[in-house]
């Protein structure tokens, strides 16, 4: 695959850390690698993402392992399905657990490469791994859980109000 996940499955997504259409967003790029175990994204973090001088943000790590691990259990389940991704009906998940574990500081300056796997699943959760590494150096692990849902039901179940009260506020 050329081209990125985000921009085949979802290339109207809004997402701050993969939505293709953010333009102030860090548009996460992930492929599947070359021998097809897992999902790659390189990432080069700016200025504005340094915790401590000359190191990156926890937060911003921890983003990039919630969006790359969602797109990593997606192109999963397009693959276990036997579908392209992209192909219809689409595919989608959300994070039911978000887990990272920073091992060492991560410096800024130095291109940082995640690799994730889905490590098992359970009915409608998936556990997904992911590896931060500075350069070769392993400097966080995210261990996660996601779900794949229908995002209009989502949404709907999101923003539903009670019509009884008619002002959104449940009884």
């Amino acid at each position: 695959m050329k081209e990125a996940l985000q921009d085949v499955c979802g290339p109207n997504g809004i997402c701050y850390g993969c939505g293709p259409a953010n333009p102030k967003g860090i548009q996460i790029k992930s492929y599947w690698s070359k021998d097809g175990r897992c999902v790659i994204a390189t990432v080069h973090p700016e200025q504005k993402y340094t915790s401590w001088p000359g190191l990156v943000y926890g937060g911003f790590l921890a983003m990039l392992v919630d969006c790359h691990s969602n797109w990593t259990v997606m192109a999963h389940h397009y693959r276990a399905d036997g579908r392209e991704p992209g192909s219809l009906p689409s595919i989608n998940c959300v994070t039911g657990q978000l887990g990272v574990r920073y091992l060492k500081p991560t410096p800024m300056g130095v291109p940082l490469n995640l690799c994730a796997w889905v490590e098992g699943e359970v009915g409608r959760k998936t556990r997904v791994i992911c590896e931060i590494r500075a350069g070769d150096e392993l400097t966080a692990v995210g261990d996660s859980i996601f779900f794949r849902v229908d995002t209009n039901a989502l949404a709907d179940q999101a923003h539903q109000k009670d019509v009884a009260h008619g002002d959104g506020h449940r009884a």
